[in-house]
């Protein structure tokens, strides 16, 4: 059996065979309150690695930055709608929304600076923390897994986020810094939990940026007494292919798919599917 960076030894999660039929989605809410920790990489990645095992997927850009709709090759300021207006026009079908990437079976919801007026808007909304779900709720039959790109907030997006979603995967830079404030994310989940969303599952903690010196190595050892088996097998490595792969707007599996860090985002898909978090 083979051992991950921690000395845990796993099955091999196998190359999964391809689905009969796709839908209903998982939707997962990619979430830190902290930036810079890998959450559109992620969820872009992520996502390219299960269209490449025939998986339909959607990234919902919900980050004002609108960083997975650039990394996918969207100018949202060139459409009619984007998400914010999804959330706030009822005239507007959500499927009007969808922009089709240029890799097939990748699709976004797509997400400009026009989102940072959101946060005023909801407070003043009837139901506000459950408008995503109803947006996405005409979309999931459709796809296969729903990625929900959080900005780096605790506020009413990502709450909307945490109540739209089934399960949240949490990436976590390998530095001690960006180990301080997931307690406080943790804190608000059981409150969506408590409150909103009971069945809100947190699916795993995802580290990234990692090299092997003893800095990372030790947060790493921080991470698995923090959250044990909630610590995905696959680390995503620091790599400069990353930011080369988002300039060329396509997801490193398929940017540089024989790269290290294709494959372990590769491993990472491969573990959600073997999971059963991901049909």
């Amino acid at each position: 059996m083979p051992t991950d960076l921690l000395g845990r030894t796993y099955e091999t999660f196998p190359v999964p065979g391809p689905l009969e039929q796709h839908g209903p989605a998982r939707v997962i809410a990619m979430c830190n309150q902290k930036g810079g920790v890998g959450k559109t990489t992620s969820s872009i990645n992520i996502a390219g690695a299960l269209i490449q095992y025939g998986r339909r997927v959607l990234i919902v850009d919900f980050d004002p930055q609108g960083a997975a709709t650039v990394g996918l090759g969207v100018n949202a300021n060139l459409l009619d709608a984007t998400v914010y207006n999804a959330l706030f026009d009822p005239s507007i079908d959500a499927h009007e929304v969808v922009q089709h990437t240029e890799f097939e079976n990748l699709d976004i919801m797509p997400a400009n600076i026009d989102l940072s007026a959101a946060e005023v808007q909801l407070v003043t909304e009837v139901g506000r923390e459950q408008i995503l779900a109803g947006v996405l709720r005409k979309l999931r039959d459709e796809y296969d897994v729903i990625i929900i790109d959080c900005q780096p907030s605790l506020g009413l997006l990502t709450v909307n986020a945490l109540a739209a979603a089934d399960g949240v995967i949490i990436p976590v830079a390998a530095e001690f810094f960006a180990l301080r404030g997931v307690a406080l994310l943790m804190q608000s989940i059981e409150k969506v939990q408590a409150r909103i969303n009971p069945s809100l599952e947190v699916y795993g903690v995802l580290v990234t940026m990692f090299t092997h010196t003893l800095h990372c190595e030790e947060v790493l050892q921080r991470i698995d007494e923090a959250f044990s088996d909630k610590v995905f097998h696959s680390v995503i490595s620091r790599s400069i292919k990353l930011p080369d792969s988002t300039v060329a707007a396509a997801p490193i599996t398929i940017y540089a798919p024989s790269h290290k860090t294709a494959k372990e985002y590769r491993e990472v898909s491969r573990e959600l599917i073997a999971r059963r978090i991901v049909a």
